[in-house]
């Protein structure tokens, strides 16, 4: 196939613009893959913050980055990624990547909620650099994820245009809610000229 599926896609926007030695933040660790691809991109002078409420999916992340000798730049932090303007209070971000949804191979009933999940991203655009990238990858084929889907849409459609370039990347003719992902690039605010 030419087109790139999802992951491939939101990989893709990232390998483009983050740098050895960028911060980043995994804003839902999961099983780690993410995590592990952003290691790679910053290197060992760079810094990735993962966020996840599940013991799960940090021991799974710490094994995974361990097997992988990507942890020494990685953080993982056992709590919501809605606490993360308190917890990096004093970092710029040059990317974020959400993976909404739940656990994959986990307990289906813990998910990603839709009023913690605009507060991290409300959070990661006000940490992210000029230039940077938050991606939100969405999956929606449950009933919680109908709700988020549309609350994060929403907010996404409601960023001033003068700020941020809103990307939407989907599959249209695929059965079973196929996920998707939303691309917020922020921009530089150009001065206002005086008359």
């Amino acid at each position: 196939m030419n087109l790139k599926s999802i992951l491939p896609f939101s990989h893709d926007l990232l390998n483009r613009i983050i740098l050895p030695g960028d911060t980043v933040v995994d804003a839902t660790i999961g099983n780690g893959h993410d995590t592990a691809f952003l290691a790679n991109l910053v290197g060992v002078n760079g810094r990735v913050f993962g966020f996840d409420i599940q013991q799960e999916a940090i021991d799974a992340t710490t094994q995974l980055l361990t097997e992988k000798r990507l942890n020494t730049q990685v953080t993982l932090l056992h709590e919501s990624h809605a606490k993360m303007t308190e917890l990096l209070s004093e970092q710029t971000i040059k990317a974020a990547i959400f993976n909404l949804g739940y656990l994959p191979g986990g307990n289906k009933t813990i998910t990603t909620l839709a009023d913690s999940t605009i507060q991290a991203i409300d959070a990661a655009l006000s940490l992210l650099e000029i230039g940077g990238i938050t991606i939100l990858v969405i999956y929606h084929g449950h009933p919680e994820g109908q709700i988020e889907k549309s609350a994060v849409l929403n907010y996404a459609k409601s960023l001033p245009q003068e700020q941020f370039h809103v990307l939407e990347y989907r599959f249209i003719n695929q059965r079973s809610n196929p996920p998707f992902v939303i691309a917020i690039e922020k921009r530089k605010i150009k001065p206002v000229s005086a008359k």
